[in-house]
């Protein structure tokens, strides 16, 4: 908030008299507050398991709530905030903004039941071969499925389809940036840079997706409401928006992303009566960590996110140990989808928003959505209903691994690690200040 102040006004805003109004709404904070750090909405399973999440009015990129992080001292004035922070990978979240919706943006895809193949496949202009968590392949599945079950090979492959200069170009407007694009970028936002003007962060994530959920019009996140200036004069602050994707993009994501939350990966999110979408993500420890510092080989992650939205709101929350090197296990991996589902159902419990209207230029079929005049090159489909998990398998591209899974879940959350690495990144464990 400091440094939109200072952007928009010019002026410090801790030496220059002026009265800031935020967009901030005191009873969604108080809430998110209270999911935090009680035990009366989500199960945390120690006191030292970190969140940061952002809440977004997906109208206009008003952000309403932000916190980031559970048990702050009430002394910390200008302590770290998580929850803008760029430092911790966001995983296979990633997939619907860098791989999909370019692929339907720019006519690659013409449906939701477009074919494509999850078989071998190596990271382009390499024989380093694209992992899925089993190391296995389903052959032919609809993108729909891809997007539900969270499959990689899929994903790099699209985004391979989709060049990483125009994936890039589509990123940029949605708000995020890489200094230079890689493959590995299909499953995962680790970058080379530390800066925070690259990768991504809760505050980021809840405002690309909230796209999806406006249209395709993408709105800047907005702190500030009103400034009042020392001479009495004052200024309202808003962002007009811009068209980040065709309407018929973000609703054929939307769709797709629906799936996610009732059959695929984030059905710990799913509330049968909300119209919703959302998608999950895991990262990963290269194979150095784990043989050093890890030193354990079931299923354990540095971050597990989850971003979603309705037509009204859209959150991402990120979760994990202060200390990268310290992992989320077993009942952890249910924290970030419990958060977010806690606080969409107290945002949406007395306000239903409705569901989307499928806009000009599409049709529908059956489960699937197509583009008017789409190719017929696509099979019938029986949607698989099973519960999946994320979790890992490794993959070498230059210097360490990336994979991303889904798993049979055994619990009641389906979300389990999905491992993604970066090839980019540094040798010193990311997220490590």
């Amino acid at each position: 908030m400091i440094e939109q102040v200072e952007t928009e006004t010019g002026y410090n805003l801790l030496t220059t008299g002026m009265d800031v109004y935020t967009n901030v709404d005191q009873d969604v904070q108080k809430r998110l507050w209270d999911i935090y750090n009680t035990d009366e909405y989500v199960y945390y399973p120690d006191d030292e398991l970190q969140a940061a999440s952002t809440i977004v009015d997906v109208t206009n990129g008003k952000v309403i709530a932000q916190l980031g992080s559970r048990h702050q001292s009430s002394n910390v004035s200008f302590g770290l905030n998580q929850a803008v922070e760029t430092n911790r990978d966001w995983g296979s979240t990633m997939k619907p903004i860098t791989d999909y919706a370019p692929a339907l943006e720019y006519g690659i895809y013409d449906s939701t039941a477009a074919i494509i193949k999850d078989a071998p496949y190596n990271y382009p202009g390499t024989d380093i071969p694209v992992y899925n968590w089993d190391k296995a392949y389903y052959g032919n599945i609809t993108l729909q499925y891809a997007i539900q079950q969270s499959r990689n090979v899929p994903a790099v492959e699209t985004l391979e389809k989709v060049g990483l200069d125009k994936a890039k170009t589509f990123l940029n407007g949605l708000g995020i940036d890489y200094p230079d694009m890689h493959y590995a970028n299909a499953i995962s936002s680790n970058t080379t840079e530390s800066n925070k003007k690259y990768g991504a962060s809760s505050e980021k994530m809840a405002a690309a997706y909230a796209a999806f959920a406006n249209g395709g019009i993408y709105h800047k996140p907005m702190y500030i409401n009103k400034i009042v200036f020392s001479d009495g004069s004052s200024k309202e602050y808003s962002d007009p928006g811009t068209r980040a994707m065709k309407e018929t993009t973000a609703y054929m994501m939307t769709e797709m992303m629906k799936t996610v939350l009732t059959y695929g990966t984030g059905r710990g999110a799913y509330m049968s009566w909300l119209p919703q979408a959302g998608k999950t993500g895991t990262s990963n420890y290269t194979d150095d960590e784990i043989e050093n510092y890890i030193k354990r080989y079931d299923y354990v992650a540095p971050d597990e996110m989850f971003v979603g939205y309705t037509r009204k709101y859209s959150m991402a929350v990120w979760t994990g140990y202060s200390n990268r090197l310290t992992p989320i296990e077993g009942d952890g991996f249910r924290v970030a989808a419990n958060i977010y589902r806690s606080m969409m159902e107290y945002l949406s419990e007395d306000d239903h928003p409705g569901d989307w209207k499928m806009p000009e230029g599409l049709f529908r079929s059956g489960e699937y959505v197509f583009k008017n005049g789409a190719r017929s090159n696509w099979v019938t489909q029986t949607t698989q209903q099973i519960t999946t998990t994320e979790t890992s398998s490794s993959s070498t591209e230059t210097q360490s691994s990336i994979s991303e899974a889904t798993a049979p879940n055994t619990g009641q959350n389906p979300t389990e690690p999905n491992v993604n690495q970066n090839p980019q990144q540094n040798q010193a464990p990311q997220g490590q200040q």
